[in-house]
C-alpha cells in the first residue's frame, strides 16, 4: 500500500515536471512570435508615414509650382508696365536734355557774334587770316519735292495720295499742332515750319516708307526725320486724342444707339469691338510675351506683335482703345487689361451692349454671337444680324491699316514709342472718317487676325438669358434677315 502511495507521488512529480519543461519551452515561441507581429506593425505604420509625407510633398511642390506660375505671370505684367513707365521718363529726361543744350548752343552762339562784332576790323582779319574762326557746316540737301507739294496751285488728287487727305484737313491739323509744335530760329540755323513738320509726320505714317527715304523727300536729315515724327506723334496724342478719340457724351450715345439698332434691329448697342496685331521686330527683353503663334503658324515665319483693341461707333470711329499689350495675349485677356473693362466694372456700360466677336466671352456688357454647333433659326438669325455690327469695327480697322501702311509691316520704331505712333494713327484715323476722307480703293487692307474662343466664354448667366431674348426678338418680329436658310 505504501509502495503504491509512493509510486503515485512519484508519477505526479514526474508529469509536473514535463508540464514545467513544457511551458519554459513555448515561453521564448511565443516572444518570438510578439516580436514579429510588432515588426509589422511598425513596419506597417512607417510605411504610412512614409506615404503620408509623400503626398504631402507632392501637394506642396504642386502648390509652389502654381504659386511660381502665378508670380512669374504678375512680374511680367508688372514688368511690362514699369518698363513703359521706365521709358516715358527716359524721354521726358532726353527732351529736357536737348533743351537745355539746344538754349545753350543759342546763347554761345549770340556770345560769338556779339563779340565778333565788338572787335575790331583788323582783328576780325587776323582771325580770318589764321584760319581760326569756327563756321557751322551743314550738308546741303535737296527739298523740291516738298516744295512742290506745298505749293497752293498742287493737284488736290496727288496731295491726297500722298498724305492721305485733303489739303483742308492738313491745315487744320498744322493749326491745331502750331502752339506745340512750333520753334523759333535760331542764330545758327532757321527753324524747321510747321507743315514741313507734320508732313514729314504723316507721309511716315502713310507710306511706311524707311527713314532715310523720308530724309530725300524733304530735305532733312535721317536723325531729324525720327525726331519729328515722334515729336509730332506725342502732340497730336496729348492735343487732338482728347478732342478727336473719346467716349461719347449722352447725346451722341443716344444717337449711337438709334444708328446701331436701325442697322441690325438690336437694342442698346453703343459701339462694335475688335482687336488686332502690330507685327514688330522682336523685342530684346520679355521675347515670348510678344511672340504671336498664330499668325507664326499661318506665315510660316516667326512674328511678333503688339496689341490695338478698339471700340468704334456706325461711322466707324474710334470711341476708345487700348494699345501696347503683348502680341501673345489673346483678345479677352487684353480686354481684361484695358481701362474700358475697368469703367465698365465701374458702371459706365450699365444697360448697354459692346458687340464684340466670337474672341470675347459674354458678359454684362459684351454682346458676342453663338459659338456652339447644330445652332437652331432663331440663333443663326442673331448671328447673322450681329455680324453687321461687327463688320463695322472690322472695316475700320482696315481703313485704319491701309490709310497708315506703317502698321502693315514691322517698323523701325522703338517697341517704348510705339503706343504714341499708334495714338497718333488712330486720332488721324478719326479725323479723316469725320472729315469725310474717302480712302483709294487700291489702299484697302485685308485683316488676318485670329479669333480665339475664351476660356470661359460665358460670365453671366443674365446676358445669356437677354441674348436669348433679343434673338427671339429679332426673328419673330421679322428683323432678322433670311440668310440663314
Amino acid at each position: 500500500m505504501i509502495n503504491g502511495e509512493n509510486y503515485k507521488r512519484r508519477r505526479k512529480e514526474t508529469f509536473s515536471d514535463d508540464e514545467d519543461s513544457c511551458s519554459t519551452d513555448n515561453e521564448p515561441k511565443k516572444k518570438d512570435l510578439n516580436g514579429i507581429i510588432t515588426s509589422l506593425l511598425l513596419l506597417e505604420e512607417q510605411e504610412k508615414r512614409d506615404h503620408e509625407e509623400q503626398n504631402e510633398a507632392s501637394n506642396e511642390e504642386k502648390s509652389i509650382l502654381e504659386s511660381n506660375h502665378k508670380r512669374k505671370t504678375r512680374t511680367m505684367l508688372e514688368f511690362y508696365t514699369n518698363f513703359q513707365d521706365y521709358y516715358s521718363e527716359i524721354d521726358e529726361t532726353d527732351r529736357v536734355k536737348r533743351k537745355k543744350s539746344r538754349t545753350m548752343a543759342a546763347s554761345v552762339a549770340v556770345a560769338a557774334v556779339s563779340q565778333t562784332e565788338n572787335q575790331s576790323p583788323n582783328q576780325q582779319n587776323k582771325q580770318s587770316g589764321s584760319g581760326q574762326q569756327r563756321r557751322l557746316w551743314v550738308k546741303d540737301r535737296s527739298k523740291a519735292w516738298w516744295d512742290d507739294c506745298n505749293r497752293p496751285d498742287y493737284p488736290e488728287e496727288e496731295f491726297k495720295k500722298a498724305f492721305r487727305m485733303s489739303k483742308s484737313t492738313f491745315e487744320l491739323i498744322c493749326e491745331e499742332l502750331n502752339s506745340v509744335i512750333a520753334k523759333e530760329d535760331t542764330t545758327l540755323r532757321n527753324a524747321i515750319p510747321v507743315k514741313q513738320r507734320v508732313a514729314v509726320c504723316i507721309w511716315r505714317l502713310a507710306t511706311g516708307e524707311p527713314l532715310r527715304l523720308v530724309s530725300k523727300r524733304f530735305g532733312l536729315g535721317i536723325s531729324t526725320c525720327h525726331k519729328l515724327v515722334l515729336e509730332v506723334c506725342s502732340a497730336i496724342r496729348s492735343v487732338l486724342m482728347p478732342k478727336y478719340l473719346h467716349w461719347p457724351e449722352e447725346d451722341s450715345l443716344r444717337k449711337i444707339k438709334e444708328e446701331f439698332e436701325g442697322i441690325s434691329g438690336i437694342p442698346n448697342v453703343v459701339g462694335s469691338m475688335y482687336t488686332t496685331h502690330i507685327p514688330i521686330i522682336a523685342p530684346k527683353i520679355s521675347v515670348a510675351a510678344y511672340f504671336n503663334k498664330r499668325h507664326t503658324e499661318r506665315n510660316q515665319k516667326t512674328s511678333y506683335s503688339i496689341t490695338v483693341q478698339g471700340v468704334v461707333d456706325p461711322r466707324g470711329v474710334f470711341t476708345d482703345v487700348c494699345i501696347g499689350w503683348p502680341g501673345s495675349m489673346t483678345d479677352d485677356q487684353v480686354l481684361e487689361k484695358s481701362a474700358l473693362y475697368q469703367r465698365a466694372n465701374g458702371g459706365l456700360l450699365k444697360g448697354v451692349w459692346i458687340v464684340g466677336s466670337s474672341g470675347y466671352p459674354l458678359m454684362d456688357w459684351v454682346l458676342v454671337p453663338y459659338t456652339q454647333q447644330h445652332l437652331t433659326w432663331t440663333q443663326h438669325a442673331f448671328n447673322e444680324k450681329i455680324g453687321e455690327i461687327q463688320k463695322i469695327a472690322k472695316e475700320a480697322f482696315g481703313r485704319l491699316k491701309g490709310r497708315w501702311c506703317c502698321l502693315q509691316k514691322r517698323t523701325e520704331v522703338k517697341l517704348q514709342d510705339l503706343p504714341v505712333v499708334l495714338g497718333a494713327c488712330c486720332v488721324l484715323h478719326n479725323i479723316c472718317e469725320m472729315m469725310d476722307e474717302g480712302i483709294d480703293p487700291d489702299l484697302k487692307f485685308a485683316l488676318a487676325d485670329d479669333e480665339m474662343v475664351p476660356e470661359v466664354a460665358l460670365k453671366s448667366v443674365s446676358s445669356m438669358k437677354a441674348r436669348d431674348a433679343i434673338a427671339h426678338n429679332l426673328l419673330h418680329h421679322g428683323l432678322a434677315g433670311t440668310a440663314f436658310l
